[in-house]
């Protein structure tokens, strides 16, 4: 396992383009970032992760939405429609129910496609611009896809992306249709559609916007940026725990980039990183599994099943970064059943908050850990819901109250009420 401990800048090595190149997690190599489209290591075949010369404070911020960050991204600004700036919202109801000091949800269905995924795109599709690729192309369970489908039209390139067939719930079909992306239903599940995307971006026939490409786990970065702000000026401090939906696990190694950055400028102590905490459904839980088991890497499950379509992966490729993430900042990793994330969901609409399944298994995921005791009373904790309810109507439509048929006339409708 690679060192991805906090650790200080360094000058920018002779692959530098403006302070950024990448490198890599295992072998530590260096790579121009704008020069050759590369998504892992040259000589080794690991991870590699965006790294600069200077690391900004958050002093350096101005603006509004992902690019109010510019100081931390390769770019001063992207193809953006425009994204981020999400709302942190308060839930007094189930911040009581689950009995902790403070709660709060941040809710990335609020982006203009929908999910947290515009903020990745917003900056992978711009690099895509800056090494003049044609085609973009992604495996997806449905909100990259929107995603992708959005940025990409926006751009003027082509789209192309690979479903695995009758897995992807309608909304977020429809959205990558009409944004003009050309759709291939894969009889297979999702890592078998990343499989094929990935030979595909070997063969040099589409530039790969999964979250393997290290630029968009750049602009998902933003989330832990945004949160940090928000609950400081709420609270006069930084919540003590980051409860997240696991997948491919880019956000929590986006997380964890974004606080060993801010760390190594010194606007953030490494104590008061907060502890990132995954949650899986039962069905889908490679990461629950690495972590209770103590592995070094994921193994990969061939056969994953879950009400929750955005998570619904069985070999997240982002583990090797998002495995130190949640062991260095203290966290852990739990799997929750499907009914227990229809409740969640439940209990979020009951607030006001909207969200597809997957969202809510942050929420169902931390009830299961206070009544395990692995979350403390005391503690101040984000929830990141990360799909909006209209990604999957038909299980809102499942999780929500059935419609009752009445007689047209108002004294039918007042008998019903009064029944």
């Amino acid at each position: 396992m690679a060192d991805l401990t906090l650790s200080p800048q360094r000058d920018a090595p002779a692959v530098s383009d403006g302070g950024v190149w990448l490198s890599c997690i295992e072998c530590g190599h260096d790579h121009p970032p704008f020069e050759d489209i590369i998504y892992t290591c040259e000589e080794c075949g690991g991870l590699l992760e965006a790294r600069y010369e200077t690391y900004p404070t958050f002093e350096d911020f101005e603006g509004h939405g992902v690019w109010r960050y510019d100081a931390a991204l390769p770019f001063e600004e992207g193809v953006t429609l425009p994204e981020g700036a999400t709302p942190l919202h308060r839930v007094p109801r189930l911040e009581s129910e689950v009995g902790v000091e403070a709660l709060r949800i941040k809710h990335e269905g609020m982006n203009p496609t929908g999910s947290f995924k515009d903020r990745g795109m917003t900056v992978g599709v711009r690099v895509a611009q800056e090494l003049g690729v044609g085609r973009l192309a992604c495996a997806s369970t449905g909100n990259t896809s929107a995603a992708l489908a959005a940025y990409g039209t926006r751009a003027d390139l082509e789209t192309l992306v690979l479903l695995p067939a009758g897995k992807v719930a309608a909304g977020k079909i429809a959205q990558a249709s009409l944004h003009n992306a050309r759709i291939l239903e894969v009889d297979g599940n999702f890592d078998a559609c990343l499989d094929i995307v990935q030979d595909l971006a070997d063969r040099g026939e589409a530039y790969l916007l999964n979250s393997l490409n290290p630029f968009r786990l750049e602009g998902q970065k933003t989330i832990g940026l945004e949160i940090l702000e928000s609950f400081r000026d709420d609270y006069g401090r930084f919540p003590d725990r980051i409860v997240l939906p696991v997948g491919n696990a880019g956000n929590t190694a986006a997380l964890y980039k974004c606080f060993r950055e801010l760390v190594a400028s010194g606007a953030l102590e490494a104590d008061a990183v907060p502890k990132l905490t995954g949650v899986q459904a039962s069905g889908a839980a490679p990461m629950v599994e690495a972590v209770e088991e103590d592995l070094e890497d994921t193994r990969r499950w061939e056969d994953v099943e879950t009400i929750a379509t955005a998570i619904r992966i069985g070999n997240p490729v982002n583990a090797p970064k998002a495995l130190p993430g949640i062991r260095e900042t203290g966290g852990t990793a739990v799997a929750v059943d499907d009914d227990e994330i229809t409740d969640a969901q439940r209990s979020l609409a009951a607030e006001g908050v909207g969200v597809e399944p997957a969202s809510a298994a942050s929420v169902a995921g931390l009830r299961k850990l206070r009544e395990r005791g692995v979350v403390d009373d005391d503690e101040h904790v984000v929830c990141l819901t990360t799909g909006h309810l209209l990604k999957d109507p038909d299980a809102a439509a499942a999780a929500g109250n059935d419609p009752e048929p009445v007689a047209n006339s108002t004294e039918a409708v007042l008998s019903h009420l009064a029944e």
